[in-house]
């Protein structure tokens, strides 16, 4: 049996894949040995295949082709996706150190008895608001008050004796003398008095300025001596806030710096104030310093103890702001997706300045009066058209 030569038939490569069952129909065609081939049926056999093979080829171009179009039809026909965007907007940044700092009272004391003695009546309540001056605690004291009686009486005794004696040294009765020695008892007796005075007002408990009290310690009828706590006072009014920060921002902090501070007990309040003083030193181990702010407290609610968080506002300037919620962030890079006027996405990369809860300065990358996407970034792709739902209205904090 003859056969056509080898070389007769030209090298081949498919690199249409999957084979479909059109091109798999052609393989086997070509597949097919005629028996008693001769060398011009070889020729035209060789030619019959080759274009049965070119057409192969360009049908399964065209219906690549198609494929590929039916992908992008489908993609046409997805619905746009739709937005939620904010305005750009320059407002006046701050720069500002955050820090946790400890509330004290403006005035703080225990209040102790100066002497031994029992307790005889108690003028306060627990929590009591009190002013400066007011009696709260009586100790007894009938001993003291009857020495200051009798030491009253002794000095009015000697005043009545020195006038007597006086008219006679006036009529050259006695020597002048006896006029001193008068009057050196009595200036004893005015002593003995303002110390008698002093025992007795120790029995009179009063508070040495105004200010909330704590609990009561002691009971009436029980035994006080010195030292022994009879309860607390502070003056909350205006509480001192201490907190620090590191020494880098010496330089920028200044008696009157303004501070915002909250705390748990109030989430949603901002309690405003202003530094009072820095400390003379800066601790060699933390490198920080401590600086002490003062807070106007007209309602009381602000405790000593309490724990607030702060920001010290150690610097202002106009900048670009946009909602922290914009900010898409891929390991050290920021981008924002702006929107344009024809509703195209562009995706933009930023460069960042001070953040804020909520909210974020933008230093390159963006114009005032351009909208960012908030809401649906992840829906969105660079160079798509979106339909923007709505644009929020976002109030940035301004300074003051």
């Amino acid at each position: 049996m003859a056969s056509c030569p080898a070389h007769s038939f030209p090298s081949l490569q498919w690199s249409i894949s999957p084979p479909t069952s059109f091109s798999l129909s052609i393989l086997t065609i070509s597949a097919v040995i005629f028996p008693f081939p001769s060398e011009g049926y070889c020729v035209r056999l060789k030619g019959t295949l080759i274009s049965i093979l070119l057409l192969a080829l360009l049908v399964a171009g065209i219906a690549y082709k198609e494929y590929l179009s039916a992908g992008v039809s489908a993609v046409r026909s997805m619905p746009t996706p739709t937005v939620v965007v904010a305005e750009v907007q320059k407002k006046l940044v701050r720069r500002e150190v955050e820090a946790l700092g400890t509330v004290k009272s403006r005035e703080s004391i225990v209040l102790t008895a100066k002497v031994t003695e029992k307790v005889d009546r108690i003028l306060f309540e627990d929590g009591q608001s009190i002013s400066a001056g007011q009696l709260l605690v009586t100790l007894h004291a009938d001993e003291q008050q009857a020495k200051v009686r009798a030491a009253k009486a002794n000095l009015k005794e000697q005043r009545r004796e020195y006038k007597r004696i006086e008219g006679l040294v006036k009529r050259n009765t006695i020597a002048r003398s006896e006029l001193d020695a008068i009057y050196t008892d009595i200036e004893v007796a005015k002593a003995v008095l303002a110390q008698i005075e002093a025992e007795l007002a120790a029995r009179y408990i009063h508070a040495p300025f105004s200010g909330v009290l704590g609990f009561r310690q002691i009971s009436p009828g029980a035994l006080l001596t010195p030292g022994v706590v009879i309860t607390t006072l502070d003056d909350i009014a205006t509480v001192k806030l201490d907190f620090s920060i590191p020494e880098a921002f010496f330089a920028l902090v200044n008696q009157g710096a303004v501070i915002e501070a909250s705390t748990a007990a109030y989430p949603n309040e901002i309690f405003r104030g202003q530094v009072a003083s820095i400390e003379s030193r800066i601790n060699p181990q933390t490198r920080a310093m401590v600086v002490r702010a003062d807070i106007a407290n007209r309602d009381l609610r602000l405790r000593p103890g309490m724990l607030m968080t702060l920001s010290l506002i150690v610097g202002e300037h106009q900048g670009l702001v946009v909602p922290e919620e914009a900010l898409v962030s891929r390991q050290q890079l920021h981008f924002l997706f702006v929107v344009s006027e024809d509703g195209t996405v562009e995706q933009r990369e930023v460069e960042l300045g001070f953040r804020r809860r909520g909210e974020v300065e933008v230093l390159v990358g963006i114009e005032e009066g351009e909208r960012v996407i908030t809401r649906g970034i992840h829906r969105v792709r660079p160079g798509q058209k979106v339909e923007v739902r709505e644009q929020e209205r976002f109030t940035f904090r301004e300074a003051g």
